[in-house]
Formats: C-alpha cells, sequence, structure tokens
C-alpha cells in the first residue's frame, strides 16, 4: 500500500475533485491537497441527478445520507411525454433491488454538503493551474498567484477546459451538439398544489423541456433543450432571456401546463451543450484525468456527476493498492483501463438519448423513438443504475493480482 505521507494533488473543487479527495483519504489514506480557481467552492444553480449508481459510492464514503437530506426523492418513475402532454412511457428512477431511488440535488447543495466531507486545511482557494510538469519522481505545479509545490501525483479533475488534460495530450476541440439549454431552478411553491413530485420530460419539434424537485421538494430544476445556431464558447454559461425560452415552448402545439410552469421563471441562463470524443488514454506517468476532464459528455444521460464519482473511487481503490509512490504511474494506468470502456459506452448514450428526444437521425420514425424509450428502461436500470464501481473495482483488482 502506498504509505500516508504520498502526496496527490487534485485540480478542480467541482463534484469530481470533491469526492475524489474524499476517496482518496478514506480509501488510499494519502495526502491530498484539492486546488480551485474560483474564490470559493461552488457552481451554478441548477439540478443534477445522484442516480443510484452514484449513490453506491456516496454509501462506500459514508457521504450518502447528508446528500439525500438536502436533495429530494421523487415520487416514482418519471415521464416521458409528447409535446401535448401525452404520456409515452414512464423512465426508470430506481435500481432493480428498489434500494436506492434517484435524488434530484441543487448543484450548489451537492457542491456543499460534499466539501463538507473534506478537511478544510486541505482546501487551497484562489488558485488557478498555470503548469504542470512531470518530473523524474514527482510532478511540479504552478499556478497564477506564484504557488508552486511538488507532488507524487496529479489527478485533473478540472472540467471540459482541462489544463491538466491540455499538458497531457492535444486533444481536438469540443464538439458542438447543435443545440443549447436554457436552465435554472423556481420556487416550487409557485406551481399548483397537485404538480407531480417527480421528473417529467415533454418531447416535440426538434427540443424537449425537463423539470424535477430539488431540496426536500422546495426548489423545481428546469431545462429546456432546443436547437441552435449561436452556441456558448466550448459550453460556458451566460445569462438568457425568458422571453425566447417561452417563445421556444410557446402556443398549441405544446402542452398548457408546461407554459403555465414557463410563466413561472423570472430568470434563466443557457450554455452550449459540447462533449469530446472519447479519448484514448487518460494517463501519462504520475498524471491522470477524472470526470469531465476524462469524459465530457451531454446531459442527456444525466451521468455526468455520477460517473465522476464512480472515476473517483476506482481511482482510490487502485492507488491504495500501489506499492509506494514508484507505482502510482501503474495504478493510474490500470485505473484508465478499468473505466474508459464504460464511460466511452456513456458518451455515446448520453449523445443517443438527445437525439431521441429530438425525434432525430435515427428516431425521425416517432413510433421507433417511442418504442425505443420504453426498452430504455431496462438499460437505465441494469447498465446505468445497478453498476457498482466499488464491486467492480475490486473484481479488476483480484485479476490484477493474479498477474
Amino acid at each position: 500500500m502506498v504509505s500516508h505521507t504520498t502526496r496527490i494533488a487534485v485540480i478542480g473543487g467541482g463534484v469530481g475533485g470533491l469526492t475524489a479527495a474524499i476517496a482518496l483519504t478514506r480509501i488510499a489514506d494519502v495526502q491530498v491537497t484539492l486546488f480551485e480557481q474560483a474564490a470559493e467552492l461552488g457552481d451554478v444553480g441548477a439540478g443534477v441527478t445522484v442516480a443510484p449508481n452514484g449513490q453506491r459510492v456516496l454509501e462506500k464514503l459514508d457521504a450518502l445520507e447528508p446528500v439525500k437530506r438536502a436533495g429530494a426523492i421523487p415520487d416514482g418513475p418519471g415521464l416521458y411525454m409528447d409535446a401535448l402532454g401525452n404520456v409515452v412511457t414512464d423512465a426508470a428512477w430506481e435500481d432493480t433491488a428498489k434500494q436506492y431511488q434517484n435524488v434530484g440535488m441543487y448543484r450548489p447543495d451537492l457542491v456543499d454538503v460534499l466539501a463538507r466531507e473534506v478537511a478544510p486545511e486541505s482546501v487551497r482557494l484562489g488558485h488557478r493551474l498555470t503548469s504542470v510538469r512531470a518530473l523524474d519522481e514527482s510532478v511540479r505545479v504552478e499556478f497564477d498567484n506564484g504557488f508552486h509545490d511538488e507532488f507524487d501525483g496529479v489527478i485533473g479533475a478540472d472540467g471540459i477546459h482541462s489544463r491538466v488534460r491540455d499538458s497531457l495530450m492535444d486533444v481536438p476541440r469540443p464538439v458542438y451538439s447543435g443545440s443549447i439549454a436554457y436552465r435554472g431552478v423556481i420556487d416550487a411553491a409557485l406551481l399548483p398544489k397537485d404538480w407531480p413530485m417527480i421528473s417529467q420530460v415533454w418531447m416535440g419539434e426538434g427540443k424537449h423541456f425537463m423539470c424535477y424537485p430539488l431540496q426536500q421538494r422546495r426548489l423545481f430544476n428546469y431545462v429546456g433543450f432546443v436547437p441552435s445556431t449561436r452556441p456558448l464558447k466550448e459550453s460556458w454559461s451566460a445569462p438568457g432571456e425568458v422571453s425566447e425560452l417561452a417563445a421556444e415552448f410557446g402556443g398549441e402545439k405544446w402542452d398548457l401546463s408546461l407554459r403555465r410552469f414557463i410563466d413561472l421563471i423570472d430568470h434563466t441562463f443557457w450554455w452550449g451543450l459540447y462533449d469530446h470524443e472519447p479519448l484514448s488514454n487518460w494517463s501519462r506517468g504520475r498524471i491522470t484525468l477524472l470526470g469531465d476532464s476524462a469524459h465530457t459528455m451531454l446531459p442527456h444521460a444525466g451521468q455526468g456527476v455520477n460517473q465522476a464519482m464512480e472515476d473517483a473511487i476506482t481511482l482510490a481503490f487502485f492507488l491504495r493498492e500501489a506499492d509506494g509512490a514508484h507505482e502510482i504511474a501503474e495504478a493510474f494506468k490500470r485505473y484508465t483501463a478499468i473505466r474508459m470502456q464504460r464511460t466511452a459506452i456513456l458518451q455515446n448514450s448520453s449523445r443517443r438519448s438527445g437525439s431521441q428526444f429530438d425525434a432525430q437521425n435515427e428516431f425521425a420514425d416517432i413510433k421507433k423513438r417511442d418504442a425505443d424509450l420504453h426498452a430504455g428502461r431496462d438499460f437505465r436500470r441494469s447498465v446505468l443504475f445497478d453498476f457498482d464501481a466499488v464491486a467492480a473495482a475490486e473484481r479488476a483488482l483480484k485479476r490484477y493480482r493474479r498477474i
């Protein structure tokens, strides 16, 4: 096992970086320093879903209960509907064993809960990475405030614009999906008393709109996905116009209840939807990637934060098995080999789901689209929700021990 004096730097204080810091501390028992470029930990005010596969990770890290207390569990399966609100099919919302149900989380709340699980003295705010360089037996990191240090290993959890990734390889520019998303939250008290406390998706005219509860049902998250030829630069967010969002889903072709929901929105912001083609490698020596920096994916499968969580705990298990700092490079290499196939499948699945919801490409035939959505419940339960990253890591470690 690596020594408890082994020093690991995590670059990025989002959900992936925080989960990595927790996992590396509690499972690998190494010294973690987390660097975040912002002046404080936080995130934009929107929602994410912590799915059953992500919850297994948090449970292993003793961090699931505070997440559930801060989030919202729906009353039952979500619904996919056509533009007029006619139900197409219900959606998977729990694992096969019915042990874990989706939890809707206000993203700032999720960051706050995870940050509370990280020792404050291990977090360095206001540190924007400028350079990461592999040395013979360490990795040197430098920041724009003049601080620099050397670590036994470095993990890049710094998102789609990852500087750590750019130091490892030449990566093609992110791929624009052809759509933008208007997103935000509303006060749930504004909704009709009989508003369903579930996830709902309206689909029509090459666009779709989703909403679901957050924060013990005090907030409702919404996202409206629309085609656009005016992408924001590489997925950065900007204030949006509520009137534009309302116009996209206005008129008699859209469900009256959806239009009334949108009437309650008083502010929104939008971002261009980008992803990357799956990378051929995430690691080089004692430097590796995690989360969006390794496998940026579109949001349509709801797996971005969950895959970062799976990465974090897998990496922690493999690092724990390293026989000293000199084996960190091999641990990172094996972690990458185990995670790459699953995340590549989900990157492609996320693109496919977007085409489904908008009836594009092979789903232009609505009957085929609807049948595929119905069948997709089994995929979500078996491939996504039933997956146990801890068990998968332990199985992989047993195979490596026999080699």
